[in-house]
């Protein structure tokens, strides 16, 4: 495997489970495989999970890890062609990126949506420039339309999990002061797509995703219909992504508030959610608290995700 930005690079879903598996029964049986191997992860937004689980994980292989903040003890970026650069960014990303490819092998990059420009976030510029220019694998450690790792997590918890071999999962839309790109939501309707699953996402008029990640999803408008009988409730914000309205938050109240009423109507469904989550707005107390409450083996999942990954990149170099 070259790159890692979709749930395409990772090939059949049944073999990347059963290696991600193997991976968690002895995180260091492969940490060999990353000596003298440099990975260099690169962070234009903040991040938590991302960061510690993808460092953990080329840790446990044997690599050596560089960790850049932009824009944070490094030169703001340019990454627009054909400006005149004469404000406060003193380095172009085109000749940033080579660079940054000279000390490393494998290049992990996190840059979200700027939810001003649609065409421009749904082209992925900044990771596809790291993909052209950096002579290196990339893994997308959250882009502006897909977070792989986080996906790939949210599935490894499904399956160990799951008590019926086609479970029904539900991604339901819940309220954030602000807003969030679809990255999250895209990123797992297109890994849940990818399986045989039966699968719903639940979100009010105007918060439709693109149709190339709806896919053969169910899309149901009444929150409480979609949560009857589910097996796995994804509870997840997004913006909106129909012009005019792109990147917008088009209401905040809590009628979408995933509680322990709506959880009522499933088959006594496990909760997740990618962390960080707004409790009170996206998920109450008593459901996030409940033991039916994946967040935390799935957050936990997210260094077996990123492993897995790495194993692959590093095995084809």
């Amino acid at each position: 495997m070259r790159h890692f930005t979709n749930v395409q690079d990772i090939g059949p879903l049944d073999r990347a489970i059963a290696d991600a598996l193997e991976i968690k029964h002895d995180r260091f049986a492969f940490s060999d495989l990353g000596r003298n191997k440099t990975l260099m992860m690169i962070f234009f937004n903040s991040s938590l999970r991302t960061r510690l689980s993808t460092q953990k994980a080329a840790m446990n292989l044997g690599m050596n890890v560089i960790v850049l903040d932009v824009n944070q003890g490094a030169w703001k970026l340019e990454t627009e062609r054909g400006v005149i650069m004469d404000g406060d960014k003193a380095e172009h990303l085109l000749e940033a990126i080579p660079v940054m490819g000279c000390y490393c092998d494998v290049i992990g990059v996190r840059s979200f949506a700027g939810l001003k420009d649609k065409a421009e976030d749904y082209e992925e510029r900044i990771i596809n420039q790291f993909i052209r220019y950096s002579g290196r694998p990339v893994i997308s450690m959250e882009a502006a339309t897909r977070h792989p790792l986080q996906s790939f997590a949210d599935l490894i918890t499904i399956e160990e999990h799951k008590k019926v071999e086609r479970p029904k999962i539900v991604m339901t839309w819940a309220p954030h002061p602000r807003a969030l790109p679809q990255a999250v939501p895209n990123s797992f309707a297109e890994w849940i797509n990818a399986t045989d699953y039966e699968f719903v996402i639940a979100q009010p008029e105007g918060y439709e995703l693109a149709p190339e990640f709806v896919g053969r999803a169910k899309v149901e408008y009444d929150q409480r219909k979609a949560l009857e009988g589910a097996h796995f409730v994804y509870a997840k914000n997004w913006s909106a992504y129909r012009d005019p309205n792109y990147g917008k938050v088009l209401r905040t109240d809590r009628e979408w508030t995933v509680d322990s009423e709506k959880m009522a109507l499933t088959d006594n469904a496990f909760f997740m959610h990618c962390l960080p989550v707004r409790r009170g707005m996206i998920v109450t107390d008593d459901v996030i608290e409940a033991p039916t409450s994946l967040v935390i083996p799935e957050a936990a999942n997210r260094e077996i995700s990123a492993q897995t990954v790495l194993k692959r990149v590093l095995e084809s170099l």
